[in-house]
């Protein structure tokens, strides 16, 4: 009754600042900023608390608008607050995030008496971010790349709050709210609700527009590169194609922004929605591990997602891609860089100049050559899930032991698991202290230590997949040229250099 009672005043509270779903009226009919477009509804296999059609949407209509003065901003708070300014001046070395984190725990600092109150009230108390994650959950990722990730956003964490403590200390913040812990819930609220702003690089709070769940980008917007390959362009035409595609991607992504003409943040349906169903945002274009570091969740089906294996050194300097092109798509297909990349290797050192630039035209240089780039892609991936402690099956069967435990609180016995599935169960008890507790009995910081372990498993456990599902590409693509009858490719002489 309470937590309905505190959004009804929400919605009111942002219905007086303006922020409206009728966008054809200046001001408010009602008491509430939602109910002609949008209601708030609940998605529980579906990010939870989000935003449901009021009505039969469609695509390209305009929705919400959040006017300038609603936004959150380190600017906005500044300009309301002479304390908070007078002292951030002083500190001109911290970045613009650092500033709105400052500012955003001294709004939580001044509690009731905050202008914001009524909309930081609903502000989740703890995230899932990859910062969040403990010593634990960080290990539980497996993958060396995800692991520094997480250590890297924590290390980040950890240094920003010691540059900025000085500053919390001036403006004489609660002890609580001075502390590491309090410093990476401000950083999560940041990272994860935080809509774009040209005029700020921190971004700005956006009250209601931030209830929107997210959307991936469609098929048509996706890390998949079979369209360019195929097709002869020398380097500095990819650069300019590369340069010129992610423009416009960076078009078609955007269902939502800040608009000077009405200076309102507004945002609009990015397809047809019948009534009652959930309306999403699309964030724009992120893998996993991306999702995960940056807003606390990951997707089932990620068309953006990628898994990256390690190279042999000199690949790195073979071609001159980026590195961060070299990866394996979920399907399992190599990205256009990365068999670009592998078919050069498996050519004789003294070919590969010459054949430079028939790599960079997407077409397979001999059926020797493909066959060896397809099994070292194979082996190397292989190789990576072997060394790995638990495997895609294993995982996804410790997922459903987890899901279970927390629908119905019933374990199964750590006798009847796979070993690496026990282990793995008892060092998280171990590592949370709950070896003598009643693990039925769970407080709220062990159940979130659970939801972020399931996340680090989720993660490893799809990034298996990919590589699984490249091994079964490699598999096909051998076994279709060997039983082809095809000699298109015979001619060119190259022998593979491995087997």
């Amino acid at each position: 009754m309470e937590e309905a009672l505190n959004l009804k005043s929400f919605l009111q509270w942002a219905a007086d600042l303006g922020i409206s779903d009728t966008p054809l009226t200046s001001t408010p009919q009602s008491d509430s900023c939602l109910g002609h477009s949008l209601f708030l509804s609940n998605f529980p296999d579906a990010g939870g608390r989000g935003l449901a059609a009021a009505r039969d949407i469609r695509k390209g209509e305009l929705i919400l608008k959040v006017p300038n003065g609603a936004l959150m901003t380190s600017q906005s708070l500044m300009i309301s607050d002479e304390v908070l300014s007078i002292v951030v001046k002083k500190h001109p070395s911290l970045s613009s995030t650092q500033i709105l984190a400052v500012a955003l725990l001294n709004e939580v600092n001044k509690g009731k008496s905050s202008r914001w109150w009524p909309y930081l009230k609903h502000f989740p108390r703890s995230y899932d971010t990859l910062v969040d994650f403990g010593k634990f959950e960080i290990q539980a990722l497996q993958i060396d790349d995800a692991i520094w990730a997480a250590q890297k956003a924590s290390l980040k964490a950890e240094a920003e709050w010691k540059e900025a403590s000085v500053l919390m200390h001036d403006l004489k913040l609660k002890p609580q709210l001075l502390t590491l812990k309090a410093w990476v819930w401000a950083s999560g609220s940041i990272s994860s609700r935080t809509m774009h702003i040209s005029w700020d690089e921190a971004g700005c709070l956006c009250p209601v527009g931030d209830f929107f769940n997210y959307a991936a980008p469609g098929e048509e917007t996706s890390n998949s590169e079979d369209q360019v390959a195929g097709k002869a362009f020398s380097l500095q035409e990819d650069r300019m194609l590369k340069s010129a595609t992610d423009l416009a991607a960076a078009h078609r992504l955007i269902d939502a922004g800040y608009e000077e003409d009405v200076s309102s943040y507004c945002f609009y349906a990015r397809r047809n929605y019948q009534k009652g169903e959930q309306v999403l945002l699309s964030y724009g274009t992120y893998t996993n591990l991306e999702l995960l570091q940056h807003y606390g969740f990951l997707l089932t089906d990620n068309l953006n997602d990628k898994a990256f294996i390690p190279l042999e050194p000199d690949m790195y300097s073979l071609c001159s891609w980026e590195n961060e092109l070299l990866y394996i798509q979920p399907d399992g297909k190599p990205s256009f860089a990365l068999l670009s990349t592998v078919r050069l290797w498996a050519v004789p050192q003294k070919k590969r100049r010459s054949l430079l630039h028939l790599v960079y035209s997407g077409n397979r240089l001999s059926t020797h050559n493909e066959v060896a780039a397809m099994r070292w892609l194979a082996k190397k991936c292989r190789t990576t899930l072997d060394i790995l402690p638990t495997t895609a099956e294993e995982d996804g069967k410790l997922l459903i032991i987890l899901d279970k435990f927390q629908d119905i609180h019933q374990l199964v016995e750590i006798e009847e698991m796979p070993p690496p599935l026990a282990s793995e169960l008892c060092a998280f008890m171990e590592s949370k202290d709950m070896l003598s507790e009643d693990i039925y009995v769970l407080s709220s910081v062990a159940r979130r230590s659970i939801e972020r372990w399931k996340l680090a498993i989720q993660w490893r456990h799809h990034y298996k997949k990919i590589l699984c599902n490249c091994i079964i590409h490699c598999t096909e693509v051998i076994n279709e040229i060997i039983s082809s009858k095809d000699s298109e490719y015979e001619e060119i002489f190259i022998k593979p250099i491995f087997k």
